[in-house]
């Protein structure tokens, strides 16, 4: 008969089930549930043998391996990486002077510069949690984030001081005991050069009170919270994804591994480092001891100029960077002296962006996922044979989502409803689903979307996708976003795709407009390139050359499309553009 026993020996949440003589059972309680795992006799779980994962330890790595090496770079300002943990260890050590303990919000409005990057590891050290604000937000959005997030202090960049005061005001007004207000300037700048908020503190003085012998406050489980990012879809009522230690980790890895950063990689920070924070790239950087290039402002003269400057090797991008660099003036350019690796996200960039890019020298890879999977879940796992097919199937390969990165247990396309696997036909559409370590803990203060999302145990991702023979998925839009005319699914990426190719078209995005005999149909929001002209009909026609007539659009708006910093076009607003107009007829 098995005994269930108590050793010293084991963890006090978990108990010990004798199986026989060379086996027992470790069962691990949690909550009211438990899991069970064998381990060996003489086998046991101590300090020498099992530390939780975080990628504090990164940092405290690349001090002692590549403790001289340049980790950031911004203008002519240089910071090694022994210099840079001990930036952090020292703004660490200011935080918990100023009250911060484990468990407690910390949040920063910045771009990328010096100061956001030492944040991703000091936050954490001082066993607190990062919380990364869109910079492109306003006084009242950032006010209720905050709010929300019961931030105790707020790292604020020097020009964005005024959002943030505005919205410290409103918290005051409110009730809300604002956080505390730490300004960040350039070097040299002074503070007296800017209106600052009366209970603000100044970055530089603050860390330079700190100390290098601090203690950092490592994580007490793997799953402890590191971070809380807030989705780019954010309305009144905040959406908070949260990061846990481990899976910061693991996809820090994970995305070193698919975006080829090998040995002394040069990384051009042109995607957000509040995103996703920065896809953990902040992180998977100081993995590899690689050297940061801050940017401020991600114009194509400033990419071409850094990449050229710093013998870049690697960068990141949405489509919506892409787009701007191969439709940049050819006085922006600068030939450059070796293929930089480009990793892209978002909506499937068209083939011709990627046929173009190629051209300038940049070797573009496509992955896709969400921020509650820590940015990339899946990418297009290149295979070698795919060389030699002609330059259009090619591209179209190169543009699917393809296979789960080795993050993440499993990615799959079921029916929404019945959780089935969708045949790998290449056309029955499902909803792609994840599952493993690295999808979010779950929605900060909100367990009924939490356990929605996670219906059925596996996380619901809301997007649209089908399934190849061989595997590879291919997004082909939100569920939301799908026109069904006629009782047919059009893919508004698949009519995109089309309106790219057009040689006037700069900027595209389709979304449904009712329709009184079809339900819906499709209507297309289009961007002329600077000099070109277009009609609605000539749009039209060239779609209808190129699709089937019924997927063809059948209204056209020329005007700009609204964005999120990260570069998604915010379809919530032209779904309404293109509901008002479905009223008027």
């Amino acid at each position: 008969m098995n005994h269930l026993i108590k050793m010293k020996s084991i963890p006090n949440y978990c108990k010990l089930n004798i199986l026989g003589s060379n086996f027992y059972r470790i069962i691990h309680f949690y909550g009211d549930s438990e899991q069970k795992s064998i381990e060996l006799e003489g086998t046991v779980r101590c300090s020498a043998n099992d530390v939780p994962l975080s990628p504090i330890s990164f940092l405290e790595r690349a001090a002692k391996v590549y403790k001289d090496r340049n980790a950031v770079v911004y203008g002519s300002l240089k910071y090694t990486w022994l210099q840079t943990y001990h930036r952090s260890l020292k703004l660490a050590s200011a935080l918990t002077h100023l009250g911060i303990s484990p468990g407690h919000v910390v949040a920063a409005l910045s771009p990328n510069i010096p100061a956001m990057y030492e944040l991703h590891f000091a936050v954490p050290m001082a066993g607190a949690i990062l919380c990364t604000l869109n910079t492109r937000l306003d006084s009242k959005m950032i006010s209720i984030l905050l709010k929300h997030s019961e931030a105790k202090i707020i790292f604020v960049d020097y020009q964005l001081l005024e959002t943030a005061s505005e919205a410290l005001d409103l918290n005051a007004q409110t009730g809300t005991k604002p956080p505390i207000l730490v300004s960040i300037f350039e070097p040299g700048q002074a503070a007296s050069q800017h209106n600052t908020h009366s209970r603000s503190l100044e970055y530089e003085t603050l860390l330079q009170n700190g100390r290098t012998d601090y203690e950092i406050k490592r994580p007490k489980s793997e799953w402890d919270p590191i971070s809380l990012n807030y989705t780019s879809g954010t309305t009144s009522k905040p959406k908070g994804v949260i990061y846990s230690h481990r899976g910061a980790y693991l996809n820090s890895l994970a995305t070193l591994s698919l975006h080829g950063i090998g040995a002394n990689p040069v990384y051009l920070w042109t995607v957000p480092m509040f995103h996703c924070n920065g896809w953990c790239l902040v992180w998977g950087m100081a993995a590899q001891g690689g050297t940061n290039i801050c940017l401020r402002k991600v114009t194509p003269i400033n990419i071409f100029d850094s990449i050229v400057l710093h013998n870049v090797t690697n960068m990141s991008g949405a489509p919506t960077v892409l787009n701007m660099l191969v439709n940049s003036s050819v006085s922006d350019r600068k030939p450059l002296l070796r293929r930089v690796e480009v990793m892209t996200g978002g909506a499937p960039p068209p083939p011709k962006i990627l046929s173009k890019m190629e051209e300038l020298g940049f070797n573009v890879s496509h992955l896709y996922g969400l921020t509650e999977t820590y940015g990339p879940g899946t990418y297009c796992v290149w295979k070698p044979e795919w060389e030699t097919l002609p330059s259009v199937e090619r591209l179209k390969l190169k543009a699917r989502q393809g296979m789960h990165h080795y993050g993440l247990e499993d990615v799959d396309v079921k029916d929404p409803v019945t959780a089935e696997s969708v045949p790998n036909d290449g056309r029955t559409l499902g909803e792609v689903m994840f599952r493993g370590n690295t999808v979010m803990s779950g929605y900060f203060k909100d367990l009924e979307a939490t356990k929605e999302a996670f219906k059925g145990g596996w996380f619901r991702s809301g997007d649209l996708a089908v399934k190849h023979p061989d595997g590879c998925i291919e997004v082909k839009d939100r569920s939301k976003d799908i026109v069904i005319s006629g009782g047919e699914n059009i893919s508004t990426v698949e009519v995109e795709t089309v309106l790219y190719n057009h040689p006037a078209v700069f900027e595209a995005a389709v979304v449904a407009r009712p329709d009184e005999h079809w339900g819906q149909t499709p209507c297309a929001f289009v961007k002329l390139k600077d000099g070109f002209e277009a009609s609605e009909g000539d749009i039209i026609e060239y779609c209808r050359r190129h699709l089937p007539h019924y997927m063809a659009p059948r209204t056209v708006i020329f005007e700009d499309l609204p964005r999120t910093s990260t570069g998604k076009v915010q379809k919530f607003i032209l779904r309404e553009k293109a509901k008002a107009l479905g009223s008027l007829f």
